[in-house]
């Protein structure tokens, strides 16, 4: 038996909204968390698709996600969007002022969203893939729990802090989407292997005693490590103030787990968006050429090498047969 299933989209698609409702998430909430499930199993990281969902799903359940919130936002300055989750789904609140935040961007050519008191923010790239999809550029950074050390053998203090970026390259064209995290390593993938019985690459994590390992479920009891040393604990950082600083939103250090418990972990999350310059500056154009030319140059694009934009809608979606099942379970529930 094959250890992957395929869905087709409409298919995925209903089964994920049946079972968002199923975990008693309200309506609102499920179809936020859908459209950004499907936009992550289409053009993102697969383990921020449908594996993600599972999450979400127990998170409704458990107490961890507010399944009825009633997120508001203000904005103290005219481009400048503050907003609260109410313990929801930090993808509803930003869906909710994304009209308004768009029409900011337009008119200042620059807006920024900056939200607290969600549960974790999924897939980042989803954020800015959205305003590219506008003709609008995008940055956006998020934080979570504290499972990353600024060195070895010190204590976690950061979550994986991961930074999006977006660039629209026209018409008929994917956008560039840069996502990564802070860390070595997404969480999501050291969940994966050693859901798996992976092994992982030394210098991903740590165990508990804060010694390198190659064993997934010891990192799971330790922490994971930043990309580059140094570097990227600054990013890390960085992250961390644009996220939690900017939105008032807790420290990674303050902030609940977001796979056990009943706590929210409440997290921040803040988006800036720019135009590309005026209609007629032809500068997506040159960001188009320029993606073409780094390609004949052998230079991976993220976002745009190996993507077929807009996927077609009888595609079939892949996702991990303990996955499907899982999710097949909650919806009967």
């Amino acid at each position: 038996m094959s250890d992957e299933v395929v869905v087709h989209q409409a298919e995925a698609e209903a089964l994920a909204m049946r079972a968002c409702l199923a975990a008693g998430a309200r309506e609102a909430t499920a179809r936020s968390l859908v459209d950004a499930t499907l936009s992550a199993a289409l053009y993102g990281p697969s383990t921020l698709g449908f594996p993600h969902m599972v999450d979400y799903l127990d998170s409704f359940r458990e107490g961890r996600i507010n399944c009825d919130p009633a997120p508001t936002w203000e904005r103290p300055y005219p481009a400048f969007f503050v907003a609260d989750a109410d313990q929801g789904i930090a993808q509803l609140g930003f869906d909710l002022a994304f009209d308004d935040l768009t029409a900011a961007v337009r008119n200042f050519g620059l807006a920024v969203f900056t939200q607290t008191n969600s549960y974790t923010a999924g897939e980042l790239g989803y954020y800015v893939r959205r305003l590219a999809d506008e003709g609008i550029v995008g940055i956006a950074a998020t934080n979570a729990n504290a499972m990353v050390v600024a060195k070895a053998g010190g204590p976690a203090v950061y979550s994986t802090n991961p930074l999006a970026f977006g660039f629209p390259l026209g018409e008929g064209l994917p956008p560039l989407i840069i996502d990564q995290a802070s860390s070595a390593t997404a969480y999501v993938n050291i969940v994966a292997a050693a859901a798996e019985g992976r092994s992982i690459p030394e210098g991903w994590a740590v165990d508990e005693t804060g010694k390198d390992t190659s064993e997934a479920a010891k990192a799971l009891g330790g922490a994971l490590l930043p990309f580059g040393g140094r570097k990227g604990a600054n990013v890390a950082l960085m992250v961390e103030m644009l996220s939690a600083g900017l939105s008032g939103g807790p420290w990674s250090l303050d902030t609940p787990s977001f796979r056990e418990g009943s706590a929210s972990p409440a997290v921040g999350l803040t988006v800036v968006a720019m135009m590309p310059g005026r209609a007629d500056d032809g500068l997506v154009e040159r960001a188009r050429r320029q993606t073409a030319r780094l390609q004949e140059h052998g230079v991976f694009m993220p976002g745009v090498s190996g993507i077929e934009y807009p996927r077609p809608g009888s595609e079939g979606l892949k996702m991990p047969r303990a996955v499907f099942e899982a999710i097949v379970k909650i919806a009967g529930a």
